[in-house]
């Protein structure tokens, strides 16, 4: 009985996931996410007393989300790759993650206030860019802070667009219009210009890989 309680509630979080992202707080409703959940309502209701408490789990998930996503980042040895990584890894799960979707349209629309999810992912940011300003890796003339704030919300645009784009072929141009982007970026910030692939393609990719400190 536990463990059929336990899956219920996970399928009705997802599919809350799912309504929330696609609908907005004002725009879901109990009834959608009970039909995406196929059950019922008393059933939704049993685990989650109203919108709001429904809400408040889903949003709370997806910041968990980030907290792993930033937990998993591989070290790498420049920092201006590091932040490549930082950034890339977090579009790619505002692409893949409904619940970082939900959490995000949450934070806009809700009514309750939340710490902002930028909380969670800034400070890494910011430090990353201490990193490269102390080792010289910005351009003279950069403050870390003006590039924290292009970068933020370069992080926050790139989100937003790839969030809603869905399909293959539409995350395949996305990734490819990224490292154009990037090119630009490291132009700005680096001391000595983007680094370069073997073959001429920005380097590492979208998913975030890097040289490990080993």
């Amino acid at each position: 009985m536990q463990k059929r309680a336990a899956r219920t509630r996970r399928t009705v979080l997802e599919a809350a996931a799912d309504e929330f992202a696609e609908r907005g707080y004002e725009g879901a409703s109990l009834q959608g996410v009970a039909w995406r959940a196929a059950t019922s309502i008393g059933a939704l209701t049993f685990h989650f007393r109203n919108k709001t408490a429904l809400a408040e789990e889903v949003r709370t998930a997806g910041s968990a989300r980030f907290t792993v996503c930033l937990e998993e980042l591989p070290p790498c040895v420049d920092p201006l790759r590091e932040l490549r990584t930082l950034v890339g890894a977090l579009v790619r799960l505002a692409h893949e993650d409904p619940f970082v979707r939900a959490a995000r349209r949450l934070e806009a629309d809700a009514p309750e206030d939340a710490p902002p999810l930028t909380e969670i992912w800034l400070p890494v940011l910011r430090t990353q860019l201490d990193r490269a300003h102390s080792a010289r890796r910005l351009r003279p003339g950069v403050a870390p802070e003006d590039a924290v704030a292009m970068l933020s919300h370069l992080a926050e645009g790139a989100m937003a667009a790839h969030g809603a784009a869905r399909g293959a072929a539409r995350h395949t141009a996305w990734e490819a219009a990224w490292d154009s982007v990037w090119d630009v970026v490291l132009h700005g910030l680096a001391a000595d210009g983007p680094e370069r692939g073997p073959e001429g393609t920005a380097s590492p990719d979208l998913a975030g890989t890097c040289p490990s400190t080993g």
